[in-house]
């Protein structure tokens, strides 16, 4: 072989193998861990999927998982991931005897979760983590796919749950979720969206009583309960607005003693603001009665300049929420309306996430038979410059980004 030909074979196996490398290196980039593609391969990979889309924004579903809202992003493949992912248990195949959190930012869950009325426990069971049960058509039965197309996803579910009372329960599920068009987005928040990414979506979860008996109190109700994993940071703080007024007519401003009161470094309540650290790193959980929340909950994460908004109207001046307390409870109509979570480890060292929650429900559902209530909200994430994201957070919130920086 002549020396040039020689020449000639070596440049191109050496120019095709930069470009090979070239191309590796860019599929490992759009493929790290944290970014939306990353978790797209793999949740193909061990589930079905639907994904709403448009443009950059997308929407990650699985139905096998009830429905829920994996993750999503609103800069594309090599975009920031929102929803945490619980990858070691998703690939093990596995199911755990309790609860499978296979994660997700949005799920839909019923209550309560505790109490005479819990449908977690069954009856004369006491309150203990042996005896909590997630049930089956909420924890691992799969929903059906009604419909999906690129901008919306419908799902259905038939139910039959009893309580820790014995009340039987039959009840169908219908769920949607929708994108929302960015012009929406400005308009439904009053926001500019110059120099910003977003991606928004609406659900809505109905629940409706298919038996022939009605719900009643002194039997027992049950709630849509959605709940959010997100995933988390050393800069994340939750803040949620609350309503003023006399602590005797609208109760506390925030509740901490779901897993023993939350330390002062963690929690703090300024004004009309609670404050909630949200870095994964400390197991805590706060909750707001009806009668203080406001529409909006949000979180903002510095280390990721990413704001997120939790939005949902609820009903004006009702005071029925399902208590979830793990105990025989003297109010059992007397919970909260939103709830945020913070993951940690446990006494054992252990840890499900790390992952911080964001949660919403429905008032008790004392639905007659063949009456539904549909419980809905909508979930912004914003990722900008900290200039832009401090005016959507000044609009929504009612307070700066400064001044989450500054609480803790």
């Amino acid at each position: 072989m002549k020396t040039s030909t020689i020449i000639l074979v070596m440049g191109a196996i050496l120019f095709g193998g930069c470009q090979l490398s070239s191309k590796k290196q860019k599929e490992s980039k759009m493929n790290a861990k944290g970014t939306y593609a990353y978790d797209k391969a793999f949740m193909e990979n061990h589930t079905n999927v639907i994904e709403l889309k448009a443009e950059k924004a997308a929407v990650l579903l699985a139905p096998d998982y009830q429905g829920r809202v994996m993750t999503s992003t609103c800069d594309g493949d090599q975009g920031f991931s929102f929803g945490w992912i619980n990858y070691d248990l998703i690939q093990s195949n596995k199911m755990v005897e309790h609860f499978n959190p296979f994660g997700g930012e949005e799920r839909f869950w019923l209550g309560p979760e505790g109490g005479q009325f819990s449908i977690y426990f069954q009856k004369d069971k006491s309150f203990d983590f042996e005896n909590w049960y997630v049930p089956a058509a909420i924890d691992t039965e799969a929903f059906q796919v009604v419909s999906s197309s690129p901008n919306e996803a419908i799902f259905e579910r038939t139910m039959a749950l009893k309580n820790y009372s014995g009340t039987a329960f039959n009840l169908k599920v219908s769920r949607k979720v929708s994108l929302i068009p960015e012009d929406e987005i400005s308009s439904i928040l009053g926001v500019d969206l110059k120099n910003t990414s977003v991606v928004a979506y609406q659900s809505d979860n109905s629940v409706l009583n298919s038996g022939d008996q009605a719900w009643d109190k002194k039997s027992g109700l049950l709630s849509i309960w959605m709940l959010g994993m997100m995933t988390p940071s050393p800069d994340v703080t939750v803040v949620i607005p609350v309503k003023s007024g006399d602590e005797g007519e609208l109760g506390v401003k925030v509740n901490d003693d779901y897993f023993g009161k939350v330390s002062g470094d963690r929690l703090k309540v300024i004004d009309n603001h609670v404050f909630f650290k949200a870095d994964g790193k400390s197991r805590g959980k706060i909750g707001i009665p009806p009668l203080r929340a406001n529409r909006f909950m949000g979180s903002y994460d510095g280390k990721n300049s990413t704001l997120t908004i939790l939005d949902c109207n609820l009903p004006e001046g009702v005071t029925d929420y399902v208590n979830s307390a793990w105990e025989l409870q003297e109010n059992p109509y007397g919970g909260d309306a939103f709830n945020s979570y913070n993951d940690g480890p446990l006494e054992d060292g252990s840890q499900m996430g790390p992952f911080y929650e964001l949660e919403s429900s429905s008032p008790a559902l004392a639905l007659k038979a063949g009456q539904s209530y549909t419980h809905s909200q909508r979930t912004y994430h914003f990722k900008a410059g900290k200039k832009e994201l401090d005016l959507i957070a000044q609009k929504v919130l009612g307070v700066s980004i400064t001044d989450i920086e500054s609480v803790f």
